[in-house]
């Protein structure tokens, strides 16, 4: 399948990355492809603000993965710094190949040079196939979330 590399995303990637959101039920329901505008104000924030890790998975410079990591200090915990893991999406071809495995020990890596204790993120209700993925690689479904749309 070729050499993968995973690097920190460009404007040039934006697309790609769009593309991958919205590629799936929910997606696309929230997510916009046509208009990359406010992609790419919310890219630029990103990109200069240093606990943000917007990461792609390329193969045959090709964007084939995407994951956006956030560190985030803390009191709690002792004070510990946590990540969390959001945004997290593999091309359709390549769904099944073990790239989310890779993106995710990438993402675990990071944290761990980054100083976290640990990492967290959260997954949908309705996607339970990302939920085994999940629980193989280790987490734990150990807290209920919620949310509130502003």
């Amino acid at each position: 399948m070729g050499d993968l590399e995973i690097r920190r995303t460009t404007a040039r990637d934006i697309p790609a990355v769009v593309a991958m959101l919205a590629d799936d039920p929910l997606g696309a329901q929230r997510e916009s492809p046509d208009d990359l505008s406010p992609y790419m104000a919310a890219f630029e924030r990103l990109r200069t603000d240093p606990n943000q890790h917007l990461v792609v998975a390329v193969r045959e410079d090709r964007v084939v993965g995407t994951l956006q990591l956030t560190i985030v200090p803390g009191l709690s915990r002792r004070g510990a710094t946590r990540s969390i893991i959001e945004g997290v999406r593999i091309h359709g071809d390549e769904r099944g190949s073990g790239l989310g495995t890779q993106l995710i020990e990438w993402a675990i890596d990071e944290s761990r040079r980054q100083g976290c204790h640990l990492v967290q993120l959260t997954s949908d209700k309705s996607r339970t196939d990302a939920h085994r993925f999940y629980e193989r690689l280790g987490f734990s479904a150990s807290h209920t979330g919620f949310k509130l749309q502003l």
